[in-house]
Formats: structure tokens, sequence, C-alpha cells
């Protein structure tokens, strides 16, 4: 089959960065589906792997969202059967979905909106899942609750600020605080359902007084570094701060005197560790489903690339490499 992967990390500009090759075909284990790959879409985590890990033992296939159609099933596997349409975010320790085909483990993957294109559906996978286990794992948030109470999102136009706003505004009470910087990222995550917006390049904590609001809930999706001291100045006493990026250097002992809770998320643990309640991922990516083809969300989509292929996918990656991308960047299946 044909499949697109590196072989040495590097920058995107780099020849070995982007390579397309023939890879063998993939056996859906007892648990898998064998998907055949119509959308996939890029995130941060490909660029980061992308750039830091040398593979090993030949080419790499990167790629995490995914949709397509069930062709295979695993002789254990009792939520799907060939045909269905599905999307999903794949597993970190596995052969990635910029593929022509991937077996995945069925208790990560999702039946597909009905309402969206494969492309589209494949841009809300990974996403929707960190936003999710950021609120309701990582949070503690009941659905419904929250009220009286403010969520701040560090970087809401971003992919995952796209569906976390729209996730708080829809299933809790919560008022929601996005980051955004341009026009263009202020229009996006007001159409997203923001309550209030305000500017990262300037201190948070001057922007957040500014509103009267102390919010008890903080998720930082990127610059966690840079924002850190602000943070821990504008947010409640036992508050709680969640983020998704890797922060060099911050003193974790400035929490102690608020009291707060300091916590990652990291969607690929509960694959990686393998753990008894992997299938919560199968059950939201079918909720979220719902909720799309009800019109509840609204797909979070901003930039199609065109057919998976070499070129496309390099330009999709450094679109996303650059950090300027709003919601999510997409391609179609291997062409």
């Amino acid at each position: 089959m044909k499949a697109i992967g590196y072989t040495e990390r590097g920058p995107i500009s780099a020849a070995t960065s982007v390579l397309e090759f023939d890879a063998e075909m993939p056996s859906p284990g007892a648990s898998d589906l064998l998907v055949e790959v119509r959308g996939v879409s890029v995130n941060p985590v490909d660029v980061k792997v992308r750039a830091n890990r040398q593979p090993e033992g030949g080419p790499r296939i990167l790629g995490f969202d995914a949709a397509g159609v069930v062709q295979e099933v695993g002789a254990d596997v009792t939520l799907f059967k060939p045909g269905d349409a599905v999307f999903y975010a794949g597993e970190f320790t596995r052969p990635g979905s910029n593929a022509e085909f991937q077996a995945v483990d069925e208790r990560l993957v999702g039946r597909k909106p009905a309402s969206l294109s494969f492309s589209d559906a494949a841009g809300m996978a990974l996403t929707s899942i960190t936003a999710w286990e950021l609120l309701f794992d990582s949070f503690g948030i009941n659905e419904g609750a929250g009220a009286g109470e403010a969520l701040l999102v560090i970087g809401g136009a971003g992919g995952v600020g796209s569906i976390l706003i729209q996730l708080a505004k829809k299933l809790t009470g919560l008022t929601v605080i996005a980051t955004a910087s341009r026009d263009d990222t202020v229009a996006w995550v007001k159409r997203m359902g923001a309550d209030h917006v305000v500017n990262h390049r300037n201190p948070l904590n001057d922007e957040i007084a500014a509103l009267g609001i102390a919010p008890k809930y903080v998720a930082t999706l990127n610059q966690t570094d840079r924002h850190f001291a602000a943070i821990i100045d504008l947010i409640k006493p036992r508050g709680h701060i969640a983020l998704i990026d890797d922060p060099q250097g911050i003193d974790i002992s400035a929490i102690k005197l608020k009291a707060l809770s300091y916590s990652w998320e990291f969607m690929f643990a509960r694959s990686m560790f393998q753990t008894d309640d992997m299938d919560a991922q199968h059950k939201l990516l079918c909720r979220v489903a719902d909720m799309l083809d009800d019109g509840t969300l609204v797909a979070t989509v901003n930039k199609n690339c065109g057919p998976l292929n070499e070129a496309n996918l390099r330009a999709a990656l450094a679109h996303q490499e650059a950090g300027a991308a709003i919601g999510k960047t997409v391609l179609g299946g291997v062409g």
C-alpha cells in the first residue's frame, strides 16, 4: 500500500521529513479494525514527533487523526462491521494514518459524523478527545455543572481550543474566556462561542483583571512557560490548571499558596497503557458525532490542503509548524 512517512528527524524543510513509499498492508489484531483511510488531519504532535524522534527500522508513518471505512474486523470486534464509516485519533506506538490503510483498536474509534465529509470528520477526533478529557477528566467537571465559575482557554483559536470552547459552552454552565490576538483569531473564537476574548500578547493577569472575573479553571494549550506567573496571579484559590504542552523551567512550587491543582492531559495515555477504560474514547467520539450531526457542535476545520500526497502533506505540516493555524488543517486520502 502507499504510505507517507519520514526517515530522519529534523525540520520540515529536510528532504527526508516527508517521503512517499510502499509499506506492508497492516493485519488487524483481535480487537482491531482495518480501515481504508479517506481523510486525515495534522496536529502539533505530528510536528513534535517528526522533528524530535528518530525512526527505527525504516520509515515511520506519521498521522493520528483519520476517518475512513472499515474493511476487515478482528476476531473479538463487537462495535463495528465492514462497511462502517468511522473516525479516530489512533495510537502513539503504532503506524499512523498517512497511508491507504490502517489498523486501529475498535475501543478508540467512533462512528463518523454523517453530516461531515471524511476530511472534516478526521479533523475532529484528536482534538475532541483532548478537549473532552481536559474538561471532564482533568478538571473533573460534571455535565451541566460549573454555573458561576469561569474557564480560561489559553490558545483558543487552535484545534483543541476550538472544540474545548464549544464543549464547555454546550455541556457545562461555565463562562468561557478565550485568548486570541489577531482579528481573524478573535472572530474565530467568538464563532466557537467564547463569552469573552482577551489578548495573550498582553499580560494575562491585567487582561483578566479588566474583565473582573477570576477563573477557577485554566486550560493552557500553548506557551505555558510564558504565562505561568500570570496564571497563578489571576486564577482563583483552589483552582485547577491543566495543560497539554511541554513547559520548561517552571517552578511548580509557586502554586502552593493558592492550593492549586495542576495536571497534564495526554490523550494517548489510555491506549499507550491499555487502561481498563480505553473504550471511553469510543463512547465520547460517538457522542461528539451525535452533537455534530444535530448541530450542537460545529466542525473546526479551517483549511483543506487537498489529497494526501507528499507535497500536500509537507505544506500542511509547514502550515501547522508556522504556529498560525486556526482550527484544524486536513487532507483527503492517499492519492
